[in-house]
């Protein structure tokens, strides 16, 4: 199962800012895509679910989707138990709190920094964050994520740069 990870999309209401060419042909062969907040319209979650199926957290932007998404969302791909939250909170201790709020989930998908991580953390635990694919702010580039789940395993995982 090929998953589109995405978070931090900022995407303005006057239809003003777009997703990079490069994420939308990552959508076409996506079998699943998620969003980890703020997306800010959910014009874009419209949009993407023409291409696949979308699950998506609530970001702390998100005041126009308050009671629409989640804070939180767990479920399983691929038979792999995928957990998403906007904000896992400072670096510091993030492996131990986010083991601690989602110890079964064999990976975390995570945002509001912008900033792309793919690491271990507590108990072989993968902790991702795809950055954003619109606003690199303190980011090297602007980035999304990739990832190939199957028969309850990350087959892979990466985070793509937009150069």
């Amino acid at each position: 199962m090929r998953v589109l990870v995405l978070a931090d999309t900022h995407m303005r209401p006057d239809g003003s800012r777009t997703l990079p060419d490069e994420v939308w042909a990552a959508a076409e062969s996506a079998d699943v895509i998620l969003h980890a907040g703020d997306v800010l319209t959910a014009h874009l979650l419209d949009d993407l679910a023409t291409r696949a199926p979308v699950h998506a957290v609530l970001g702390n932007n998100d005041v126009s989707l308050v009671g629409t998404l989640p804070e939180t969302l767990t479920l399983e791909l691929g038979g792999v138990a995928v957990a998403m939250v906007h904000d896992s909170g400072p670096t510091a201790g993030r492996a131990g709190r986010v083991h601690r709020r989602f110890p079964d989930a064999v990976i975390v998908v995570y945002g509001h920094s912008h900033m792309p991580a793919d690491e271990l953390g507590v108990g072989g635990q993968r902790l991702f964050n795809p950055g954003s694919s619109t606003e690199r702010r303190r980011a090297a580039h602007r980035t999304f994520g990739l990832l190939d789940l199957a028969d309850g395993a990350i087959v892979d995982h990466r985070i793509v740069a937009i150069v």
